[in-house]
């Protein structure tokens, strides 16, 4: 199952995705997950099925915090002259900075460099706190969904912390759908997936989760070792060489098979 959320003139909407003939449909609306107020009844009873792209796409996860890894994959670590971490390195990104697929993100002025980064990160399901070898992962995992870790890389490389470098509005689109983990979607568990991101066209990034420094077992395990994760909270799991700036008018598009393409453009605040 694939769903997304969109914007109607009755307010917000969760709607189940389907292909049809190579196009992604809104096909009917859904209970919305478990972290997510309900819908207007009347915005349900008014929904038609329509292509995804007809509709204003906001973003399908509503997160208590967004815990993203640093330099998870050995490549761009080494591309910005960093050392490659022998333990996770996190950072916060505020729910404030979510922004849907189709949307623009707002270059601060305070900024003279902006980055794209592109990644995959993973939909929590379950409340959970120290997760163990002994646990099953599956149980705590909703699903999957395209990220831009946006990044003001001047202010990033300025600061001793990196909450305002990654902690702009605009900063963290996500979509354009959430791709719950299980045998007929992607299930990063059972098999690898390449993130992909082209910008204004040509392709900058290209990495595969099987190069990830650590797994997502570990990522959720050393996570829970310090905070709780509740249902909705998103976990951008790192990206891949080939990061880099980006100008205003210039267009960036994420994808990975099985979660679609995010895309954004940019443009001044």
């Amino acid at each position: 199952m694939r769903y997304s959320k969109i914007s109607t003139s009755d307010g917000p909407l969760y709607v189940e995705v389907e292909i049809r003939q190579g196009v992604l449909w809104a096909s009917g609306a859904i209970i919305p997950p478990d972290e997510d107020p309900l819908p207007s009844t009347r915005a349900a009873l008014s929904f038609r099925p329509a292509p995804l792209d007809t509709f204003q796409l906001l973003p399908p996860v509503r997160p208590t915090k967004i815990v993203c890894v640093g330099r998870n994959y050995r490549d761009h670590a080494t591309e910005l002259g960093n050392d490659i971490p022998v333990e996770p390195l996190l950072f916060l990104k505020p729910p404030s900075s979510l922004l849907g697929s189709g949307g623009i993100v707002r270059m601060p002025a305070l900024s003279k460099r902006v980055d794209f980064e592109g990644e995959i990160g993973i939909v929590i399901g379950r409340k959970c706190r120290n997760l163990t070898a002994a646990d099953d992962i599956r149980h705590y995992i909703r699903g999957y969904v395209l990220v831009n870790d946006v990044t003001a890389r001047d202010l990033q490389k300025s600061d001793p912390q990196w909450t305002r470098g990654k902690g702009f509005d605009t900063f963290c689109p996500v979509g354009p759908f959430v791709a719950v983990a299980g045998p007929d979607e992607i299930d990063l568990l059972a098999a690898p997936a390449t993130v992909t991101t082209h910008l204004n066209g040509a392709l900058r990034q290209s990495g595969s989760t099987a190069d990830f420094i650590f797994t997502i077992p570990e990522l959720l395990r050393y996570i829970t070792a310090c905070m709780t994760l509740c249902p909705g909270d998103l976990i951008p799991t790192g990206t891949p060489a080939g990061v880099g700036p980006m100008q205003a008018g210039d267009k960036v598009e994420v994808s990975t098979e099985g979660l679609g393409i995010l895309t954004n453009t940019l443009a001044p605040e």
